[in-house]
């Protein structure tokens, strides 16, 4: 695998990052945790988006590490959104293999599932993970039914697509450099991007490796170009 601030040589997945958290506990036996619905706090995100009638049907849970949320070929119950924690989307080659399709750390997982009769792929959580799930019917009614919430959910999706193209975009640039200021520019604030992962994971949403990303950016330090101050990216 290459590490020089180039191109990286790493196949990147799709990862979707949509911020929003809460704790919940863990079981002993990798099974989901339910809190009673009465008892759940939606992010606010998730509370302006949702219509009200929804909130009351939410329910949260939670998988530890290496748990399946859902497998190929089950019916959809349920869409799922991230809130804390990591969830791939995953296939088996023919050749007996896992592809990871796509990442999820925060944001809905599988928004195909809407309009699906069964799950097309595996979705596995590689770490304790937490989550809300919102019942299938219900959501696909209030679609149908509430043009506000309709308009409100295709925003959304709009603002991923866009996200997404970045991303594609950024993905095809060859160096490291490229992609660290493409990001810093394009996703930022006014010249500032703030680090909402690990640089470990960034390096891996950035489609290199992370010894590269280090060198890179203590490069891009040296000749202030960028900045680097409590976990906000700056560009000078």
């Amino acid at each position: 695998m290459n590490s020089a601030p180039g191109h990286s040589g790493l196949a990147p997945e799709l990862t979707i990052s949509m911020r929003l958290p809460r704790e919940i506990a863990y079981d002993q036996s990798h099974m989901p945790i339910q809190d009673h619905p009465s008892t759940l706090t939606l992010p606010e995100d998730l509370q302006t988006l949702l219509p009200q009638g929804l909130h009351s049907q939410c329910e949260a849970m939670a998988l530890k590490k290496g748990g399946l949320l859902f497998q190929t070929g089950k019916k959809p119950q349920w869409l799922y959104f991230v809130r804390l924690g990591e969830v791939t989307l995953e296939r088996v080659s023919p050749h007996g293999e896992r592809i990871v399709l796509q990442r999820t750390r925060r944001g809905f997982v599988s928004e195909a599932s809407l309009q699906s009769s069964h799950y097309h792929c595996d979705a596995r959580a590689v770490k304790p993970t937490q989550l809300i799930q919102i019942p299938i019917q219900a959501l696909a009614q209030a679609l149908e039914n509430d043009r506000a919430f309709s308009m409100r959910w295709i925003k959304m999706l709009n603002l991923e697509i866009k996200h997404l193209r970045l991303m594609c975009e950024r993905l095809s640039m060859k160096s490291v450099r490229e992609r660290i200021l493409h990001l810093v520019d394009s996703e930022g604030t006014q010249g500032r991007y703030q680090l909402n992962t690990d640089l470990k994971t960034l390096a891996s949403e950035l489609g290199v490796t992370h010894e590269a990303l280090y060198r890179t950016l203590a490069a891009l330090e040296k000749e202030t170009e960028l900045s680097r101050e409590k976990g906000v990216l700056v560009r000078q």
